[in-house]
């Protein structure tokens, strides 16, 4: 793994930062450190006209080829614009699913009429999507999945519940595992399905969390409709497509998300210093065994990418969800010891402070995304090797 980086390398580190300084500015400057998760509904438009705007400037699809509208940059390049926009506090950006998840699966997978249809949308940020996996049931353990699609004629027709589903309400489309195949079950009869939300057969309900906002959400699917041509890869192989579509999710942005997690940390230990909690042995015990931690994150995301461009990487990328899930559920709940009783009263309205949030809703990392009991399955099983959970 080699950690240098290149003269031009360099160069577009040096435009990047310089680009976001410049841009972040005017109104743009207001959006700030705004979204993430559990504040997702933070100037939701105005983040969106923000996305546009990084579009239009050919800041999004970085490293997705030319041909498909993308800039072809390196990993490293790649890494060095999520750690570059995490370090400018710009604002969270809204089309994670559709660019880091459907565009890259739409490459490796789709037609020509699917790319040449979904792409160029996706890039200029005029289309969002989200992932209709999860059901109730069927959440870590995907291939439990019990929403049906039928052909009729040219369409699939769909029927089922998804649950889980982020940013559905502001989403234009979903890429939907169902199952294709009467009488099929486990991984074999399932189909990955591209479905338009804006139809009387949709319904979408928001999940009040802990936070207090909503950006999951139930997700029914009651007849609902799409063209034949709506599937990406062959019918009833759509598992193979799901778990490429995982593999993504594991990618570049996620040394991005680790400088945010080191802006958290430092928000933690400058309210440790203020409230004299930083004099209390365990508290800078367990502060520094949160900075040890963050770099041990950085350096396996390094060399988790290093095996992604040489094309290597395999289940072994679980590590990265177990280990980033647990830190920050653990920082979650330093922040409120380090709080103290004060961490047990809101503002009016259940208006919550920023570790508040953090607290409430890192509860979940360790279960969104796939939970650590699957995690450790699969690197028990297909890293180790070991033998292979029985089931009933």
């Amino acid at each position: 793994m080699d950690l240098t980086f290149s003269a031009e390398d360099e160069d577009f580190r040096a435009e990047a930062r310089q680009w976001l300084a410049d841009n972040l500015a005017g109104d743009f400057a207001e959006l700030k450190g705004l979204g993430g998760s559990g504040r997702e509904h933070e100037a939701f438009s105005e983040r969106l006209e923000w996305n546009r705007h990084l579009g239009a400037a050919g800041y999004t699809c970085l490293g997705w080829p030319v041909e498909f509208g993308g800039r072809g940059l390196s990993l490293s390049q790649q890494m060095i614009f999520h750690e570059e926009y995490a370090r400018s506090n710009a604002p969270a950006r809204v089309n994670h699913l559709g660019e880091e998840l459907l565009g890259p699966t739409l490459i490796a997978w789709g037609t020509d009429e699917q790319r040449a249809r979904f792409l160029q949308p996706i890039v200029k940020v005029e289309e969002l999507w989200c992932q209709g996996y999860s059901e109730p049931g069927a959440g870590s353990d995907l291939a439990a999945v019990r929403t049906r699609a039928r052909l009729e004629g040219d369409s699939w027709i769909i029927d089922g519940q998804k649950v889980w589903t982020s940013l559905a309400h502001h989403s234009d489309w979903c890429f939907v595992v169902a199952r294709t195949d009467p009488g099929s079950t486990r991984h074999a009869g399932l189909s990955y399905l591209l479905v338009p939300m804006d139809q009387p057969g949709v319904q979408v309900r928001p999940i009040v969390q802990l936070t207090g906002t909503s950006e999951f959400n139930e997700v029914f699917f009651d007849g609902a409709v799409t063209d034949v041509s709506m599937v990406v890869g062959d019918p009833g192989a759509g598992w193979g497509v799901a778990m490429g579509t995982l593999g993504f999710e594991r990618g570049v942005s996620t040394v991005g998300q680790q400088v945010g997690f080191a802006r958290e940390l430092a928000v933690v230990t400058e309210r440790a210093k203020s409230t004299g909690m930083i004099d209390d042995p365990v508290i800078a015990d367990r502060l520094t065994q949160a900075r040890i931690g963050l770099e041990v994150m950085r350096f396996h995301a390094l060399r988790t990418l290093s095996a992604y461009e040489s094309g290597s990487v395999g289940p072994e990328a679980s590590v990265s969800k177990l280990v980033w899930a647990r830190w920050h559920r653990e920082l979650g709940e330093l922040a409120m010891d380090i709080l103290g009783g004060s961490a047990l009263t809101v503002g009016p309205d259940y208006a919550l402070d920023d570790l508040q949030s953090l607290f409430l809703f890192s509860r979940a990392d360790t279960i969104y995304g796939g939970s650590d009991e699957i995690q450790r399955n699969i690197i028990a099983e297909r890293v180790l090797g070991m033998p292979k959970e029985q089931r009933p």
